[in-house]
This record gives C-alpha cells, structure tokens and sequence, in this order.
C-alpha cells in the first residue's frame, strides 16, 4: 500500500499511485474518491480538486499508463540492434507491461476509446503503435521487409502481442513461458512481414480479400 502520509503537493501522484494499487486488487468496481481519501488520510473533498469524479480518475490513471507504457515501448525502439532485435524488444517491452499491469491496461485502452475521451489521451494512446508503425516503414525501405500498409501490418502485430499479453496475465498458458510465447510470436509475425501478404487474386480459394500494401 502507499506510504502514508502522502508528500506536501503530491496529492494527484499519491491518489493515482493508490488508486493504481487498488484497481490491480480489487478491480475498477472497488475504487472511489472517498476511499482514497480515506486510504491517504485526507478530506473527503480533497480529492476533488484534482479528479472531479472517478471518469476523471480513471482518465488521470490511463494518461499516467500510456506515458509509462510509452516510455518503456521508445526506450525498446532506440536500444542498439538492427530493425529485427527492436522490433522484439518494442514486444517484449509491451508485454511486459501488459502482464505486470493487465487491469490498469484494460483502463487505459477502454478509457481511450471512451466517447469523451480527451484529445490528449486519444493521442498519447497512438504513440506505441505510431512507434511500431515507424520501424516496420524503415524496414521495409531497408530491404528487410516486404512492401505491405503499415498501419494494417502495425495493427496485426498488435493485436497479436496483445492477446498473448492477455492470456499471460490471465495464467491461461498452461505452464508455457511468456517470453517464450512473445519470442515465438513476434519471430512468426516478422516472418510473415518479411514474405508479404499475397494479392486478393493470389488466395487459394480465390476469393478476394483487402491486400496489405
């Protein structure tokens, strides 16, 4: 649990820090202003003047995640190592988060796509995969991957990692290694990346389809 007492004008980072320890506890449903009062030992109104009810809060807690997450996802991106080895580390720097913190990360993607959503979360919320999306551009002018829409190939990948991420936090591997699993995926995805997507004429049953390029 936070220290208490919190830091003289610290209240948002201990109400968000708190808040973070008790949605990962209990859930979204256990959390509320009053309580964190309580928890941090101020007034009931003091945490008003911060959050004006718990959509601000969450909204507070998914700006503080991306910004973490985000932190951690370019920190991969710029490490040493040609377009392959960031590429893994950006997934492994995304799953990681995902597992160590998967009830924060449902806020935060559903508080993004909430219909009031700020601009500024919106955006923030893009900047992973704006990150993902600008290293497989640069691979495949390097030669190293197939020609293909970077935003589709971007998508995929995340959508990819993503649910390996859930089913590693939820302990539904069965006994299997999360970086095993996110090494097997993202080897799978840049190979696929790296062979291309065939053209809606080129399918087996002939059927067309959206090609990614």
């Amino acid at each position: 649990m936070t220290d208490l007492p919190y830091h003289h004008g610290k209240l948002r980072e201990a109400l968000l820090a708190r808040a973070t320890e008790i949605i990962e506890g209990v859930g979204v449903e256990g959390l509320s202003l009053r309580q964190l009062a309580r928890d941090l030992g101020v007034s009931h109104a003091a945490p008003g003047k911060h959050f004006r009810d718990k959509q601000a809060l969450l909204d507070g807690l998914a700006l503080d995640g991306f910004r973490s997450m985000n932190a951690r996802i370019t920190a991969a991106s710029e490490a040493d190592g040609d377009h392959r080895a960031r590429f893994v580390r950006i997934a492994q720097a995304y799953v990681d988060f995902a597992v160590s913190h998967p009830v924060l990360l449902t806020v935060m993607h559903s508080t993004k796509h909430h219909p009031d959503a700020s601009d500024e979360l919106r955006n923030i919320g893009e900047d992973g995969i704006r990150i993902a999306r600008a290293l497989i551009a640069e691979a495949q002018d390097a030669g190293e991957l197939a020609s293909g829409d970077v935003e589709s190939l971007a998508l995929v990948c995340f959508v990819s990692l993503h649910g390996a991420a859930l089913l590693a936090a939820g302990n539904l591997l069965d006994g299997a290694s999360v970086d095993d699993l996110t090494f097997a995926t993202t080897e799978l995805l840049w190979a696929g990346m790296v062979a291309g997507v065939p053209a809606p004429a080129e399918t087996r049953d002939g059927t067309s389809g959206r090609r990614l390029r």
